[in-house]
């Protein structure tokens, strides 16, 4: 029925800190399988996994990207995933189905902040890491700095399984420590490839590092290691079954290296990954809930198992529908067939099943355990959502995304095209779930969130380019709050004749302030009845729906206590509506006297950056208003903890990037309101009131 047996596939993620060099490996393995018939290069936008409009223009992944190919007997499947901070979502949601990642470093930087970000999403998920050494033929490469950075602030386990010939401009080629051979290659970039001995400048470095990794293969494993002391050595096949145990279970973390724009060393790495990487069947069966008993099942990956798969990406393409990858852990998957789905707990008929390359796609009748495919035209179906037979269902944990940390508010260019812009940005969050969309109830706008600004830029030129909707794009407003400081009576009397019935309301209110974070409070003292019972809930929803708008510059109020305690009415000309407006006019009176002020959103900030970077990064929050709280180790980085108004915060993220080189990244969240300093409240009334256009002095 398939192709591939599971023991013979290999599902290897690319991850790594944007511009180490994920897309163009992909490239040159793919180019050295034969898979695709001339190398692509970034530059030129012509690579298989970089295919979108967007990606071309940018030079850099924004979407994960799947792409198949062949090495002696085994399918690899190669998951290109991105490395900058503003699309790490997709990066998380494809580790979930990979059962290896291979970690690209710059031989020339080593470890960065998304390398250690990347290297925590793999061990979350508890699957074996590969380092693979990139750019070794580029200027200030040097192999053995970056191995000790790896071991410094990744893994100790870090354990060389080749060496470089060589490095920047003389770099020729890899030694394979497994065989002990040399790989040298020409540098005309096409890969053709010479074995032969060891260099004999590299020779006692070569046997040195054979003997650490046998050492450290060794460890491993009681068995092997009491081998090892009696020999000295390990036999070939022993070596080979500990080296692959070793990496399985993370006792030990193979640092391969190369140069991918040149396809130097990538057959050593396919050898390699398809030797010593572990298939899907030397994974634990998949663990998950069983829908109808809440018990937790598991499902080893072979055919005769029912099935169970996972959606970990959606493109939402406006010609071709929904196009789905999909990870198959166990039973069989096939074409143009009804398929379950868990988690909405609906059947879906698949439209074509294919096997992707890219934005190539090879149609295929089935995929069993193991495969990563794509299927096309799913209706109900969502990035997350597990696939399952309907008979014995699974449901897999949902595939954790990271927070937003920037909100931008946007609107049609057009009128009228509210509907067609909330369409649109429906189907774009099916393809990129980290987008959130909402509608602030104060402000009245329509906010989308998401991992920086030029993750939203990318969001609102795909809204045009894919769905015709064009939006404007602006910074949100922040929802600044007002409460006072003082304690204040007043009366509200509204009293109206017209020659008929007439209105009549009358209350007195008592306003004060309350703790920080209180909300509202409302407290009936009317005693003998001078205000009738029914008349009450009228009184404070007139002063509910004045709250909503302050006196100083139509911000919400909060943090107040409301007293009702005296008034009067009139047994004729007295009603609902009147005492409404009484209470409104009431809390106006008092709101005005009560000393109003205005409170900020202030966000509990985390910053991670390199060393060097913290005196900065601290002087700019300073001059945000922020207050540092602490300063904590990070790998090689470190995390600074602060407390910012969110009003200095909206557009952090290009000058963090400006700080760093862009090797610092944050997360933000809200913590509290506090009142904002008279300065700064001047202004930010001065400008609403002109908004609004209201002239005068405030309360």
């Amino acid at each position: 029925m398939r192709g591939f047996d599971t023991a013979r596939i290999r599902n290897v993620g690319l991850l790594g800190h944007g511009g180490d060099g994920k897309t163009s490996l992909t490239e040159a393995i793919l180019f050295a399988t034969g898979s695709v018939p001339r190398l692509g290069r970034i530059e030129d936008g012509t690579t298989s996994t970089d295919f979108e409009e967007d990606e071309v223009k940018q030079q850099k992944s924004i979407n994960v990207a799947v792409a198949f190919c062949e090495w002696k007997g085994h399918r690899i499947n190669l998951v290109d995933t991105p490395g900058f901070s503003n699309f790490l979502a997709d990066t998380r949601s494809a580790v979930r189905v990979l059962d290896t990642a291979l970690i690209l470093m710059s031989a020339a930087s080593g470890v960065k902040v998304t390398t250690a970000k990347v290297w925590g999403y793999a061990e979350a998920e508890g699957i074996p890491r590969v380092l693979y050494v990139n750019k070794m033929d580029r200027d200030r490469a040097n192999f053995p700095r970056v191995l000790e950075d790896a071991r410094k602030n990744l893994s100790a386990h870090a354990a060389p399984v080749m060496l470089p010939v060589g490095a920047e401009a003389a770099f020729r080629g890899v030694i394979t420590l497994l065989n002990m051979r040399a790989l040298t290659f020409a540098p005309d970039g096409i890969g053709k490839v010479a074995e032969g001995p060891i260099p004999a400048e590299f020779a006692k470095e070569a046997e040195a590092a054979r003997h650490a990794l046998l050492e450290q293969v060794a460890e491993s494993d009681d068995t092997l290691l009491e081998k090892y002391l009696e020999t000295g050595t390990l036999e070939e096949a022993d070596l080979k079954a500990g080296l692959r145990r070793a990496i399985l279970l993370g006792k030990l973390i193979p640092v391969c290296c190369g140069s991918a724009t040149k396809v130097m060393g990538v057959q050593a790495l396919l050898d390699f990954i398809a030797e010593y990487l572990p298939s899907p069947a030397d994974r634990s069966p998949v663990a998950g809930t069983d829908p109808k008993t809440k018990q937790r099942v598991s499902r080893p990956p072979r055919e005769e198992t029912p099935l169970v798969a996972q959606v970990f990406k959606t493109f939402a393409d406006p010609y071709a529908g929904k196009i789905s990858l999909v990870r198959v852990y166990s039973g069989v998957l096939s074409g143009d067939a009804p398929v379950y789905n868990a988690t909405r707990q609906v059947k879906e008929r698949i439209g074509q099943l294919v096997l992707p390359r890219g934005k190539a796609q090879t149609p295929v009748p089935a995929v069993g355990p193991g495969e990563i495919c794509a299927l096309v035209k799913l209706k109900e179906t969502a990035t997350g959502d597990t696939l399952a037979d309907e008979k014995a269902p699974v449901l897999l944990e949902p595939i954790p995304l990271p927070n937003p940390v920037i909100s931008y508010a946007i609107a049609p260019k057009s009128k009228g095209d509210e509907e067609r812009m909330s369409v649109a940005l429906a189907r774009l969050r099916e393809e990129d779930p980290s987008l959130q969309v909402g509608r602030d109830q104060q402000t009245k706008e329509t906010l989308i969130s998401g991992m920086g600004r030029t993750h939203i830029e990318v969001a609102v030129e795909r809204l045009r380019r894919k769905f015709g909707v064009e939006v404007q794009m602006q910074k949100p407003r922040v929802p600044y709050k007002e409460t006072f400081r003082g304690t204040v009576q007043a009366q509200g009397k509204y009293k109206k004749q017209t020659g008929g019935r007439g209105q009549y309301g009358d209350c007195w209110i008592k306003l004060e302030p309350l703790p920080r974070g209180k909300g509202y409070e409302f407290v009936n003292q009317i005693v003998g009845g001078v205000i009738p019972r029914q008349f009450i809930p009228a009184v404070e929803k007139g002063i509910v729906e004045a709250m909503e708008g302050g006196v100083l510059a139509g911000y919400p109020v909060v943090d107040v206590k409301i007293t009702l305690t005296d008034g009067s009415y009139h047994s004729v000309d007295s009603s609902e509506m009147a005492f409404k407006i009484a209470g409104s006019l009431g809390f106006k009176k008092a709101a005005a006297q009560a000393t109003p002020v205005l409170l900020e959103p202030i966000m509990t900030v985390e910053v991670v950056a390199p060393d060097e970077c913290v005196g900065d990064i601290i002087g700019d929050l300073n001059s945000r208003r922020g207050r540092v709280m602490g300063v904590e180790g990070r790998a090689r980085n470190q995390a600074i903890k602060a407390q910012a108004p969110l009003a200095e915060m909206l557009e952090y993220a290009p000058q963090l990037r400006s700080l760093t080189g862009d090797r610092g990244d944050y997360t933000m969240e809200f913590s509290h309101y506090e009142e904002v300093p008279p300065p700064i409240q001047e202004r930010v009334v001065a400008e609403a009131r002109k908004a609004a256009g209201v002239e005068g002095e405030e309360p």
